[in-house]
Order: C-alpha cells, then structure tokens, then sequence
C-alpha cells in the first residue's frame, strides 16, 4: 500500500536512554532519562514510552476527529475528548523486549455505540 505523504517530521536522538533528543528544526527538544524499573536512575527527563504513550494518544485523537468529520452522521468530537496511552516495557519470555499499548478513549456526549463505532 503506498501512501500519498503530506507532511514529513525528522528527528535524532543522542546518548541513548540517558541522552537527549530534539526535532530537525528545532520546535522540540527532550532530556532522556531511563527510568527506574529498567535500571536507570529515574533522574529529570522523560524515556521513550512516555514519549511514544504521548504521541500514540495525540495521533488516535486527531484519527478519531478525521473520521468523525467523514461521518455520514455529522458527529462532532467533543473538546473534552481524550485518549489516554499507558505503554509498556519488559523483557519477552522469546528474548529481546516488547513494548504494549492500550488506548483508553473518552467521547463525551456521543453515544456509546457511535463512539465504539467510531473507534474501530
């Protein structure tokens, strides 16, 4: 399946873990830190699930309004929408690691059905 790109995003990470990152031009630019649980030492700084749990949710958002702009039902997504992502980190009983994402979306004011229909 080819994809007719309309915008493109660059960026580098340095240092690993416990480095740093930050966006091509400039706009964003992040301290690294491994948290705990993996054996850092959780100082200031975020680690990559936190950004990836941040981006994953911002982009089911902006998903969810596209879709709901092409509904034949004219639904709107509520301002107060939100979609929460918890991402996780461990090691596989296979080897190597795994990383898990759940999505937990809140539509207030549309119904049930729609919102699932929506979602899916």
């Amino acid at each position: 399946m080819s994809v007719d790109v309309k915008y493109t995003t660059k960026a580098t990470a340095t240092g690993g873990r416990d480095g740093a990152a930050k966006t091509a031009d400039g706009s964003f630019e992040v301290r690294l830190a491994t948290p705990k649980e993996l054996g850092g030492g959780g100082g200031p700084g975020n680690n990559p699930e936190q950004l990836f749990a941040a981006g994953y949710s911002a982009c089911f958002l902006g998903a969810l309004k596209f879709v709901a702009s092409q509904d034949k039902d004219g639904v709107k997504i509520p301002d107060d929408a939100t979609v929460t992502a918890t991402v996780g980190i461990g090691p596989r009983s296979a080897g190597g690691f795994g990383i898990t994402a759940d999505l937990e979306v809140s539509l207030p004011g549309i119904e049930h059905a729609k919102a699932v229909a929506l979602v899916e």
